[in-house]
C-alpha cells in the first residue's frame, strides 16, 4: 500500500491486546481493515504474553503507547520520553521490542494487502465503465481507437512485456518468515466464511498457532545467502503466483477479445501467443558478484527447468484424472486416437478412456524429459520408458491434440476445466521457465579481450595490438576486423588469467544451455557501464569465441547468439546513449544482425539507481527522459523497434513508484508493446507473494503497456510541445539540482564520514540478505558503494534524500532568479511550474513520486541518527544543509501544487501516520543500539556474546523498518 497502492480508509492501529488506540475511532471499528488489524494485533499480544511473560509485554506496550501519543500530539516531550524509555531497555528487552514492533508491521502489511485486494476486486467487478489499470479498460481504449479483436490479437502477438526478477539485496525477510506470512493470509481468507461457534474457535486457534510459529521463527538468517538460495527463493513465486496468474491473464485477455458465443459449447480454447514472459538475473548477473559463474548459470536453468516440469507433471496427472471421457460415449479425433495408442498403460479399466491414456503417455514423456534435461527423476507416479520431448513445442503439440479432439467432440467446456490453462502455461514457460539474462561490466570485457589479443598476437596495420592502450577508433577497427576473422582468438593451449577463464566458461555454458533448454533460456547479454561503441562490439567477439554465434564468414550457420544490450547508468552515459546506438545501428554487420536475428528489435537498458546516485533525483529523471526521446529519434531513423529495459528499484530514488503511472507517463514511442523492467528485493515479495496481489500487479503492468502504446501522433505532438516549451527551464533546473546534490555528496569534506557514521550502512553490509557484496571495492568511499545499499541506508534513518535532495534548491532558484525565464516575474514563473505539474505527465509524475518520499522523511529521527557522528561541527554542518533542503523542497512543492504533502490523499496520510507510530520505536532503538555498539567497539572488556546480541538486535530493527516502509530498497 505504501509502495504506491493507496488505501481508501485509514487504519487505526490497536494495541497488542486489541484495545483501540483512538477511542474516537470506535464507531468505525467495523471496517474490514480495522477488524483484521485488531485481530492480528490482539493475537500477537497474546503470543508475546505467553512466550515472553507479562513484564516484557508491559514494556512493549508502554513504548507503543508513547510512540502513538507522540505521533498523534507531536509534542517534543513525548518524543524525548520515548527515547528515554528506549535507552533504559536491557539487552534482552531490546531484542523483544525489536521483534514485537517488526512483527506487528509484518502483520499490518498482511492486513493492508488483504484490504487492498478486497477493494480492488470490488472496484474491478463493479458494473459500469472499466477501471483504469484493468485489462477491460485497456481493451476498451484499444477498441475506441478502431482496433478490432483480431487486430488486437495480432498486436499482442508482437508484444514483449517482461518483469525481470533480480536478487538485489533489499529483501531482509527470510523465506521461512514469508512462508508464514502467506499461510496467515490464506487462513484469514478462510476465516471470512461463516462458521459455527466450534469451527470459529478452531479457526482462531489456528491463527494463534500460525502467529506463535512466526514469533518463534528466527527472524534473521545466520548465514549469507548463496546464489543457489536466491534461485530457489525466486522459484517459490512461480508456485505461489506465476503458474496460476500468467496463464489465466492470457485466457482472460483472449475472452475479452472474443464475442460471447451463442452456444456455450462453442468456445475457442486456442491459447494466445504469450505476450507476458518472465525474466531473471539470478545466476547470470555477474557484474560485481564473484559468486556467479558457469555453475550458477547452469544451476539456474536446471532448477528452473525442473520447476516447470514438476508443474507440468502435476497438471498432466490431474488432467488425466479429470478427463474420464469414455470412447463408448463420445468420439475422438484420429490424432488423439494415435496419441492414446502410444500409451503403454496396462490397465484394462482405461482401455475405452483414450484421453486418460493420452495423458499417461504425455506424463511418461515428461518424466523422460526431466531426466534428460535435469538429470533428476521428478515424476511422483509410476511410469514407463518413453521418448523425451525434444522441445516444449512438442509437448504443446500433444496437448493441442487433446484440446482439438475435445473441441470438435462437444468437450470444449471440459477442456476449460484445466487443459486450456495448462496449454497456455506451456506456451508461456516452455522448458526454461524464465529467460536468464547475462550481465557483466564493460571493463571486464575489455580486460578479457586485451588478454586474448595479446596471447593471439593480433595485429592492426601490421602492428601488434595492445588492446587496452588503443584509441576508441582503433578499438572499433580491430573488433570489426575480428568479427570477420575465422581464426579463433582463444586457444586451449594457453593458460589464461582466472578472470578470462571464468568469463569464457560462463559464455560457453550459455551456449550449452541454449542447446539444452532452447534459445529462450538466454537471450540477452547486458553490458554494464556502456560508455563507448567498442563496449558493445567486445561482446560480439566474445560470443563468437565461445560458440554463441558463428563467425560472419561462416554462411552455413545462422548467427544466432545473444542480443547485446547496452546499460546506460550514469548521467554522462545517458547523455551519450543515443549517439552510441546511432553508431551501433549504422554498422552493416550489426544492422543485418538486428534485422535477421533480432527480428528488427534492439533493446536498451536504462539505469535509474546509479544515475540517481550520480546526479540526484531531478537530474536522473530528466536525463532518463531526454535519453528516451533521443533514442526514439535514432531508432526511427534506422527503422528499428526500440525495446526499453527499465532498471528500476523499489525506492523512488531508484526509479520506484507506482508502475502503472510510470509506464503510462513514458514519452510517446518508447513503449510500443515492448518493455522490460526489473522487480527487485522486497518489491518481489510485495507484488507477487500470492495469486490475487500478483494478478492485480500483472494486470496493471499489461494495461499500462497497452495504453502507453496507444500514444499516437497527437500524443507525440503534445509531448514535443511540452518538451519545447519547458525543456530549457528543465535543463537549467536539472543542472542546478545536480550541482546542489553533488556539492553535498561529493564536494563536502567529511561527508563520507558523516554517511558511514550516521546511517547503519556497515550493519546493512553485515546482514545476510544477498550473495552480492554491498560495495564494488573493499573501501569506504561513496563512489564505490552500490546504489542499492546507498538508498537503503538513507531510508533506514528516515532521511531518504536520494528521492528529493536538490529539487528544492533547483525549483526555488528558478522561482527567485528565473534562469532562462528571467524575463518573467516570480509570479509568472510560479504559474509556469504549476502548468508543468498540471499538463506534463513527466513533471507531474516526478512531483507525485517525490511527494511520497517527502512524506516519509522525518527530521526528528534523522537528527537522532546524526547524533551518532562524533565530529560535532561536521554533524551540525551537514545535517543543517539536509534540513534546509528538505524544508525548501516541501515549501516549493506546496507553492506548485497548492496543498500540503498528501493533503489530497487523506487516507494515505492517515495510514502513514499510524504506521510511523510503530516504525518510530524501531528507529530510536536502532540509534540506541548503534550507539552502544560503536561506543564499545574499542573496549577490551566488551564481551563477544554481548556484541553479537546487539548486532542481532540492530539487524532486527533493520528488518522491521524495511517492513514498515515497504519500498525502501
Amino acid at each position: 500500500m505504501i509502495s504506491g497502492c493507496r488505501p481508501r480508509s485509514a487504519p487505526t492501529q490497536p494495541d497488542f491486546d486489541g484495545a483501540p488506540v483512538n477511542p474516537a475511532a470506535q464507531p468505525d471499528v467495523i471496517s474490514p481493515l480495522r477488524q483484521d488489524i485488531r485481530l492480528l494485533g490482539k493475537t500477537l499480544g497474546e503470543v508475546i504474553r505467553e512466550c515472553e511473560g507479562r513484564p516484557v509485554y508491559d514494556v512493549i506496550e508502554k513504548l507503543r503507547r508513547a510512540a502513538v501519543k507522540f505521533r498523534r500530539e507531536g509534542q517534543d516531550s513525548d518524543g524525548r520520553m520515548l527515547a528515554r524509555q528506549i535507552r533504559r531497555l536491557g539487552n534482552g528487552e531490546a531484542n523483544s521490542v525489536a521483534r514485537a514492533f517488526s512483527y506487528f508491521l509484518h502483520l499490518s502489511n498482511i492486513a493492508e494487502d488483504r484490504d487492498q485486494t478486497r477493494r480492488q476486486r470490488r472496484q474491478w467487478q463493479a458494473e459500469g465503465p472499466a477501471t483504469p489499470g484493468s485489462l477491460r479498460h485497456a481493451i476498451d481504449l484499444l477498441q475506441a481507437e478502431g482496433l478490432t479483436g483480431a487486430k488486437i490479437r495480432r498486436h499482442l502477438a508482437q508484444a514483449c512485456i517482461v518483469p525481470v526478477l533480480t536478487a538485489h539485496p533489499t529483501e531482509v525477510q527470510r523465506k521461512s518468515t514469508l512462508d508464514l506470512h502467506q499461510a496467515i493470509a490464506r487462513h484469514l481468507r478462510g476465516m471470512d466464511l461463516p462458521h459455527a461457534p466450534l469451527e470459529a474457535a478452531r479457526q482462531q486457534e489456528r491463527l494463534t498457532g500460525l502467529i506463535a510459529a512466526l514469533w518463534q521463527t528466527r527472524m534473521l538468517r545466520q548465514t549469507k545467502l548463496t546464489v543457489l538460495d536466491e534461485i530457489d527463493n525466486a522459484l517459490s513465486y512461480y508456485t505461489s503466483t506465476f503458474f496460476s496468474t500468467l496463464p489465466q491473464l492470457h485466457l482472460d485477455m483472449g475472452a475479452l477479445l472474443r464475442k460471447p458465443p451463442k452456444n456455450p459449447f462453442d468456445v475457442d480454447n486456442t491459447p494466445l501467443p504469450p505476450f507476458v514472459h518472465m525474466g531473471s538475473w539470478i545466476g547470470g548477473d555477474r557484474d560485481g558478484n564473484p559468486n556467479v559463474n558457469a555453475g550458477t548459470l547452469e544451476q539456474a536453468l536446471v532448477r528452473q527447468c525442473a520447476h516447470a516440469l514438476r508443474h507440468y507433471l502435476t497438471e498432466v496427472h490431474e488432467l488425466g484424472a479429470e478427463l474420464s471421457v469414455s470412447q463408448s460415449l463420445m468420439q475422438v479425433s484420429p490424432a488423439l486416437a494415435d496419441l492414446s495408442a502410444g500409451s503403454q498403460d496396462p490397465s484394462a479399466h482405461r482401455q475405452d478412456e483414450p484421453y486418460r491414456r493420452a495423458c499417461i503417455h504425455i506424463y511418461a514423456r515428461l518424466a523422460a524429459t526431466a531426466i534428460a534435461l535435469t538429470g533428476r527423476r521428478l515424476a511422483r507416479r509410476n511410469t514407463y520408458a518413453a521418448p523425451a520431448y525434444d522441445t516444449a513445442a512438442d509437448l504443446a503439440a500433444d496437448l493441442r491434440t487433446v484440446a482439438e479432439s475435445l473441441d470438435t467432440h462437444h468437450g470444449a467446456l471440459v477442456g476449460r476445466l484445466r487443459l486450456s490453462h495448462l496449454c497456455q502455461a506451456v506456451e508461456i514457460f516452455g522448458f526454461h521457465l524464465a529467460t536468464v539474462d547475462l550481465r557483466q561490466s564493460s571493463d571486464v570485457h575489455e580486460r578479457v579481450l586485451d588478454e586474448l589479443m595479446r596471447q593471439a598476437h593480433v595485429t592492426l596495420d601490421g602492428q601488434a595490438v595492445q588492446y587496452a592502450q588503443l584509441s576508441e577508433e582503433d578499438r572499433v577497427r580491430v573488433l570489426r576486423q575480428e568479427l570477420h576473422e575465422p581464426r579463433p582468438l582463444a586457444s586451449p593451449w594457453v593458460d589464461y588469467s582466472e578472470e578470462t577463464t571464468k568469463e569464457l566458461a560462463i559464455l560457453r555454458m550459455a551456449a550449452d544451455c541454449r542447446r539444452r533448454f532452447g534459445d529462450a533460456a538466454i537471450r540477452q547479454s547486458i553490458v554494464s557501464h556502456t560508455e563507448t561503441l567498442s563496449d558493445l562490439l567486445e561482446v560480439l567477439i566474445l560470443q563468437q569465441e565461445t560458440g554463441l554465434i558463428a563467425p560472419t564468414v561462416n554462411k552455413a550457420r545462422p548467427q544466432e547468439g545473444l542480443m547485446v544490450v547496452p546499460l546506460f547508468e550514469t548521467i554522462p552515459d545517458l547523455e551519450r546513449g543515443a549517439d552510441i546506438m546511432d553508431a551501433w545501428l549504422s554498422l552493416p554487420e550489426v544492422a543485418s544482425r538486428v534485422r535477421q536475428v533480432q527480428h528488427g528489435i534492439q533493446e536498451v537498458m536504462l539505469g535509474y539507481s546509479d544515475s540517481n546516485k550520480d546526479g540526484g533525483y531531478l537530474t536522473s529523471h530528466w536525463s532518463l527522459y531526454q535519453a528516451e526521446r533521443r533514442l526514439v529519434e535514432v531508432f526511427r531513423k534506422h527503422r528499428t523497434r526500440l525495446r526499453l529495459f527499465h532498471g528500476r528499484g523499489g525506492s523512488v530514488g531508484r526509479g520506484g513508484g507506482p508502475s502503472y503511472d510510470s509506464i503510462v507517463a513514458q514519452p510517446p514511442g518508447t513503449v510500443n508493446n515492448q518493455i522490460r523492467l526489473t522487480e527487485q528485493g522486497e518489491i518481489i515479495q510485495s507484488r507477487y507473494k500470492d495469486v490475487e496481489v500478483g494478478r492485480w500487479h500483472l494486470d496493471l503492468f499489461v494495461a499500462a503497456t497497452l495504453e502507453a502504446t496507444l500514444a499516437g501522433a497527437a500524443a507525440t505532438r503534445t509531448e514535443d510541445r511540452h518538451a519545447a516549451e519547458y525543456g530549457e527551464a528543465m535543463a537549467w533546473m536539472s543542472q542546478t539540482a545536480q550541482q546542489a546534490y553533488r556539492d553535498l555528496v561529493y564536494g563536502t569534506e567529511g561527508f563520507t564520514e558523516y554517511f558511514f557514521s550516521s546511517t547503519p550502512i556497515r550493519e546493512i553490509a553485515g546482514l545476510n540478505i544477498g550473495s552480492r557484496p554491498s560495495s564494488r571495492k573493499a573501501l569506504e568511499r561513496i563512489e564505490d558503494l552500490r546504489a542499492i545499499p546507498w538508498s537503503f541506508s538513507w531510508a533506514q534513518c528516515r532521511l531518504p534524500l536520494p528521492g528529493w535532495y536538490g529539487v528544492g534548491a533547483a525549483l526555488t532558484q528558478y522561482l527567485d532568479d528565473g534562469g532562462p525565464d528571467h524575463a518573467l516575474d516570480r509570479a509568472a514563473r510560479l504559474q509556469r511550474l504549476r502548468a508543468m505539474a498540471r499538463d506534463w505527465p513527466f513533471f507531474r509524475t516526478l512531483l507525485s513520486n517525490m511527494e511520497q518520499v517527502l512524506a516519509k522523511t522525518d527530521l526528528v529521527i534523522g537528527r537522532a541518527y546524526a547524533e551518532l557522528v562524533a565530529d560535532k561541527p561536521l554533524r551540525k554542518q551537514i545535517f543543517s544543509r539536509i534540513e534546509a533542503e528538505f524544508h525548501a523542497t516541501v515549501q516549493v512543492f506546496r507553492d506548485i501544487t497548492g496543498h500540503d504533502l498528501l493533503a489530497h490523499d487523506a487516507p494515505l496520510q492517515a495510514a502513514l501516520a499510524e504506521r510511523f507510530a510503530y516504525i518510530d520505536p524501531l528507529n530510536h532503538l536502532q540509534v540506541e543500539l548503534l550507539r552502544r555498539m560503536r561506543s564499545g567497539a574499542d573496549s577490551a572488556h566488551r564481551a563477544n556474546e554481548q556484541e553479537s546480541r546487539d548486532q542481532r538486535a540492530i539487524h532486527m530493527t533493520i528488518n522491521g523498518i524495511a517492513a514498515g516502509l515497504r519500498n525502501s530498497g
